[in-house]
């Protein structure tokens, strides 16, 4: 037997969809503003924070957008020393495959999987929350291959605990135009997050969606610590200060660009049992 699976109905291709759902020019410079802003607090050229913030799951555009209205508030009274990427993550990893897996999937909770809704969706999503709050966004890379229905509105991708040691993820990550953060995996282990922010910071050449492509590497791959699960299943944290040091030490020994931390404040680093 050749394939385990039927193949429904044919999708959209990323171009396809940003003809059909076209961005107006002043979101495209608005864009440009923030990744420019973002930038510089990567290459040190700004001493501003960096705060990722936002709910677990973006599953309904109501309430994401009431959220982000508030948010835009915050922002406004911290915009001197703190700089906000708000996550809307509309796909969700499941740890064995079931359940919810975010609105690419599912975008009316309430009803079946439809995917081709999906794509449609999160794109409109992430549009509403720029035209209405001046947001560009943050979304976990869950799946590589999907990256580019959002690439003109998108500030920030995370790749998750899960997926760091995955291959696709770190090329895929090398070639995209805003900064990648790479999560230390379950177990903790800070080299394999180490090796991810180095392949992504590499040039490199493989097969996306139908082509063959060539990336430039991604200065502004970085990591993100999140806590691990020891061998006992409990969650500790890995955000304190010797933590800190051995980071630095990990990138002075590799030579990586523009070192940077993201601390996690969820998952193993929140205290949870």
């Amino acid at each position: 037997m050749e394939m385990q699976m039927e193949f429904l109905r044919k999708i959209p291709t990323p171009a396809e969809l940003k003809e059909e759902f076209p961005l107006p020019a002043e979101i495209k410079t608005l864009k440009e503003k923030r990744d420019r802003e973002i930038e510089d607090i990567f290459t040190g050229k700004s001493d501003k924070f960096l705060l990722l913030i936002g709910p677990c799951s973006a599953d309904n555009e109501d309430a994401v957008l009431e959220y982000m209205h508030r948010l835009a508030r915050v922002q406004e009274k911290v915009k001197d020393r703190i700089f906000i990427i708000p996550r809307v993550y509309t796909n969700k990893p499941r740890t064995v495959g079931k359940g919810y897996k975010g609105m690419v999937h599912q975008p009316d909770p309430e009803k079946g999987e439809d995917m081709k809704a999906g794509i449609i969706a999160i794109r409109e999503l992430h549009t509403r929350v720029v035209k209405e709050t001046g947001f560009t966004c943050a979304e976990e890379m869950l799946y590589p291959e999907n990256h580019r229905y959002l690439s003109d509105l998108l500030s920030y991708v995370a790749v998750g605990a899960r997926s760091v040691e995955d291959q696709l993820h770190r090329l895929v990550a090398s070639g995209i135009g805003i900064p990648a953060g790479m999560k230390n995996p379950t177990a903790g282990d800070l080299s394999v997050m180490m090796n991810s922010i180095e392949a992504a910071q590499s040039r490199q050449r493989f097969l996306y969606r139908g082509w063959e492509v060539q990336t430039t590497g991604n200065p502004m791959a970085h990591a993100i610590l999140r806590g691990y699960v020891d061998q006992f299943g409990r969650s500790m944290p890995n955000y304190h200060y010797e933590t800190l040091r051995r980071l630095k030490t990990l990138y002075d020994e590799r030579g990586l660009k523009n070192p940077a931390v993201i601390v996690d404040t969820n998952h193993s680093n929140s205290g949870k049992q």
